[in-house]
């Protein structure tokens, strides 16, 4: 009724379901296997600045505040926090539902470094956005995990998002930013 896994190591002759823990590890806390090489996060960051660049129009250079709908997914929101010869910060993030119930999830801060050709995740937090993530006093190890986990997340999403349909050609000026979106709502709420 059931079949084994091609990774099957056997051990499971009684058992009517084969399950592979291979991919699993129980020894380290942070369930990787081993340690992220700093050489795979850089391969990483590098996707994500190719994936980027398949969602964002050049329009980006002119608006600080861009918007992609596609059916059957949310609204897709990218907001330029900071502009710098070299470097763009931005967020990115779905917007649901609709007037004083808006949530944005989730709310990926990313750094996009145009010379360098790389682009990487600082947070998936409103609140974490630019707070210190790196500091010499900080242990090296859990700094290279939490940047490997936060890039992952990203290029995943970034590969979703592509799937979906999201695209330069989807990606137009919104008429409205985040923020001016909180302000209206705060004034509503208060004026109500």
């Amino acid at each position: 009724m059931f079949s084994r896994t091609s990774a099957c190591s056997g051990r499971c002759i009684d058992a009517p379901v084969c399950y592979d823990f291979s991919m699993v590890s129980f020894s380290q806390p942070n369930g990787l296997r081993k340690q992220p090489a700093l050489k795979a996060l850089q391969e990483v960051q590098e996707e994500i600045y190719r994936q980027l660049h398949l969602l964002l129009p050049d329009a980006m250079t002119y608006h600080d505040s861009l918007v992609s709908r596609v059916a059957g997914s949310p609204e897709l929101r990218l907001e330029v926090i900071e502009r710098h010869p070299y470097t763009t910060f931005m967020r990115l993030t779905y917007r649901f539902g609709a007037h004083d119930d808006r949530t944005y999830a989730p709310d990926a801060h990313i750094r996009f470094y145009h010379d360098a050709h790389l682009a990487e995740a600082t947070s998936f937090n409103t609140g974490q956005g630019c707070t210190r993530t790196a500091h010499p006093s900080y242990p090296a190890k859990q700094l290279l995990q939490r940047a490997w986990r936060r890039n992952r997340a990203l290029d995943r999403w970034l590969d979703y998002l592509l799937r979906q349909g999201h695209s330069v050609v989807t990606m137009k000026p919104a008429r409205r930013s985040i923020q001016e979106w909180a302000a209206e709502s705060t004034v509503l709420a208060g004026t109500g």
